[in-house]
């Protein structure tokens, strides 16, 4: 017979909108056909397809390993595989020039969608309808698959929040609240619309140059097979392979703040495009993210933002006009396809769907909200570090020293790919510490880069919206 659901999708769904603490779903996705995705069976679905793999060095630097500071390699998931077990064959591959022992490799952000795009049926393999978002498949899904010791630099996602479904080997995740923000030193440099990075290496912190990271409140767990993180809108993850082999699949769920983010987002790529486009570009500062095609000029920035401005209102609009007529309707609300990166493509603009009215603020969040919550043993709270318990089972935070596992970096692909930074050739990744913070450097000469962390700061951002937005509203 069918699986019974510790939670009815309604339930989950009322779960996933209004908790704003990291938590794991146990025991909801046992009849899911895409606990069956493990790198095997997709090297034999994929037959052969070459996918686009990054690159980073297994050593830890005080320094994150920045998607820009990494190498890339076109490959077929057969050839992954033969690299990562050391057969012979891989000596004249595509991975020939990097080494097990020394390199991880990742196929992170693959949109389902796009790489099984000649075979739909296989969407159905993934059904979110079971938390509540009826429609949602793996066409609305992405797909990560990594060597041991892959990793992400610390960062927050701007849109959204997150359903983490670990189907193969397992990865642990480092979260840490919206209000850590101050500590975890955020830049937009490297850019990438939609992600705010830290400045900090969590696998192996500079607190001489971060003191503040020490005030950090790190919520770390361990993801196995079969389970499915929640990640809350805003939190920062650190998320690192602990397997050999791991394989992902995620979808960003919309929320009504997301207008309001996609207005800061606007604000915050004109002032990066502008300020870092008037630099010499023979200062050699990488500071495009590969995720990002180009730097847009000012005139089509200034279109963007007043696009999402309007939008911004247009969601208001509708939000007002539901909620005048649900107490008598009831009418069910529908999501739209995800689509974190929110560029401005065909079908990733937010015109034309409605987003779910729920929104909860982190401020605004009481415990008393927090008690009707179902914890037990099919939904595990993702504790602070210094209130682990052994209660956690399966899922139990896994404190071991981050030194224990080496790791460098995986980041995200953005559904566009940036074909200009792939590379076939042994060079090695630039690793090196920034320019701007190299201990050589002046103390007192501030960079272009120190004042765009001040500027664009995400705290300043969302004042300069909320200016913004009251200057549109008069």
């Amino acid at each position: 017979g069918e699986d019974v659901k510790p939670f009815t999708p309604e339930k989950t769904k009322e779960i996933v909108m209004s908790l704003q603490q990291p938590a794991v779903f146990c025991n909801m996705v046992g009849d899911w056909p895409a606990l069956h995705w493990n790198a095997k069976y997709l090297s034999a679905v994929l037959d052969g397809k070459m996918i686009q793999f990054r690159l980073g060095l297994k050593t830890v630097d005080l320094v994150p390993q920045f998607e820009t500071r990494c190498s890339y390699v076109m490959a077929t998931l057969e050839e992954f595989l033969a690299w990562s077990c050391g057969q012979p064959s891989c000596l004249s591959g595509p991975f020939s020039c990097y080494e097990y022992s020394k390199y991880w490799a990742y196929a992170d952000y693959k949109y389902i969608a796009r790489i099984f795009e000649d075979k739909p049926e296989i969407f159905q393999d993934i059904r979110w309808s079971d938390f509540g978002f009826p429609g949602r498949s793996g066409k609305e899904s992405t797909l990560w698959i990594g060597s041991e010791g892959a990793n992400t630099p610390c960062h927050l996602d701007s849109y959204g929040c997150n359903l983490v479904l670990q189907v193969q080997g397992r990865k642990r995740w480092h979260l840490f609240p919206p209000g850590d923000t101050s500590f975890l030193y955020p830049t937009r440099i490297p850019y990438e619309e939609s992600s705010v990075f830290s400045k900090v290496n969590v696998a192996n912190p500079d607190l001489k140059h971060f003191p503040e990271f020490r005030n950090t409140t790190a919520h770390v767990v361990t993801l196995s097979p079969g389970q499915v993180l929640l990640v809350p809108r805003h939190w920062w993850h650190y998320v690192e392979s602990i397997d050999p082999i791991t394989v992902s699949i995620n979808s960003w769920i919309e929320l009504d703040a997301d207008h309001e983010a996609r207005v800061e987002e606007a604000i915050t790529r004109m002032l990066v495009c502008a300020i870092k486009s008037a630099e010499n570009p023979s200062d050699g500062d990488l500071w495009l993210n590969p995720t990002e095609v180009e730097a847009t000029s000012h005139e089509i920035n200034l279109q963007y933002l007043n696009k999402a401005v309007s939008e911004y209102f247009k969601c208001q609009k509708a939000s007002v006009s539901e909620q005048a007529c649900s107490s008598s309707t009831g009418a069910e609300q529908r999501t739209s396809a995800s689509c974190k990166r929110k560029k401005r493509e065909v079908g990733c603009e937010p015109e034309g769907y409605r987003l779910l009215t729920h929104e909860f603020g982190f401020s605004t969040f009481k415990a008393e909200k927090l008690q009707k919550i179902p914890f037990g043993p099919h939904l595990i709270q993702v504790l602070p570090e210094s209130q682990e318990t052994s209660s956690m089972g399966a899922v139990a935070s896994d404190t071991r020293n981050l030194h224990e596992d080496e790791g460098g970096h995986f980041g995200k692909l953005h559904s566009t790919r940036k074909q200009l930074v792939m590379s076939n050739d042994c060079e090695m990744p630039a690793h090196q510490v920034d320019s701007d913070s190299s201990p050589n450097a002046s103390q007192t000469a501030l960079s272009t880069n120190d004042l765009l962390d001040c500027l664009v700061n995400p705290h300043v951002i969302n004042l300069v919206a909320r200016l913004l937005l009251e200057r549109a509203r008069v």
